[in-house]
């Protein structure tokens, strides 16, 4: 499965800029960001469940907020990009 993630995390106080530093450290642990608030995740459906559920577990309902977008199997249709790609190929291989 392919999806997008975005989020927006509340950081008036120190326990939001805490947990925007998680979130955002989660979301690298699955996926690849494509801009400061936007991850691109490919992904079976366990880590998918696992992922969301990190996630959830991190935020604050009140102030912050994840959306979830799933592209499907045919995402490379569904995706267009336009200016600076730096060459990112989420097929590709990942090198840590």
């Amino acid at each position: 499965m392919y999806i997008l993630l975005t989020y927006d995390v509340s950081t008036v106080t120190k326990a939001g800029q805490k947990r925007l530093r998680h979130v955002a450290k989660t979301c690298l642990d699955y996926g690849q960001r494509v801009q400061n608030s936007v991850f691109e995740c490919k992904m079976n459906h366990a880590q998918f469940v696992q992922f969301r559920g990190k996630l959830l577990s991190i935020i604050d309902n009140e102030t912050d907020s994840v959306r979830i977008y799933h592209l499907g199997k045919n995402w490379e249709q569904k995706v267009e990009h336009h200016g600076k790609n730096d060459d990112y190929n989420i097929e590709g291989p990942l090198i840590l």
